[in-house]
């Protein structure tokens, strides 16, 4: 079990039971998967990029992503309808705590004038997304071999009915909320 995981179970679901009065234990809100996708525009143009992002996304969170591809056709950007236009991979269990930990410990605080993440980014279901300017932050890509700097945008999706629910659980793991 990883610590983070861990350390939910053992300190945060009691903290969150108490400061939110509720009942049972199993009311806690809890973290059920974490999306990760990357948008590729330059993919229209470049196909080798789906083939490089797919790459570091595989490196980064360690399992292959999906390729995702054009619903519809929209002709002012060039766009036909089953293109490869990014890649993305949903993380449960295991995976997803890992990710999570290295993602809150090591990636967040090596990011450049780096104040903290927005407490706004809620959807008002009580999910999270996060987006990242490029992917060399992780220490997982070799900064040598790559070949564009890609964004990512990162989705938390938890069971907390409220964003205020979803603030509480993210900040008790650890999630370094600006101030203000």
């Amino acid at each position: 079990m990883n610590r983070m995981q861990e350390r939910y179970q053992k300190e945060i679901v009691p903290a969150i039971v108490k400061s939110l009065e509720l009942k049972n234990v199993l009311e806690a809100p809890r973290i059920t998967k974490v999306v990760v996708n990357i948008g590729l525009g330059e993919a229209l143009d470049n196909p080798k990029a789906i083939d490089a992002a797919v790459a570091d996304m595989t490196a980064i969170v360690g399992q292959k992503p999906v390729v995702t591809k054009a619903r519809t056709s929209i002709a002012n950007f060039k766009l036909r309808e089953g293109r490869a236009i990014g890649a993305m991979v949903t993380l449960r269990g295991e995976r997803m705590w890992s990710f999570l930990d290295r993602l809150m410990n090591i990636v967040l605080p090596r990011v450049r004038d780096f104040r903290g993440v927005s407490a706004e980014a809620f959807d008002g279901r009580g999910n999270y997304t996060l987006g990242l300017r490029e992917q060399v932050i992780f220490p997982e890509i070799e900064f040598d071999k790559v070949d564009k700097v890609r964004g990512m945008e990162i989705t938390i999706v938890t069971t907390a009915p409220t964003d205020d629910q979803a603030a509480l659980l993210l900040q008790l793991l650890g999630m370094p909320f600006r101030k203000g």
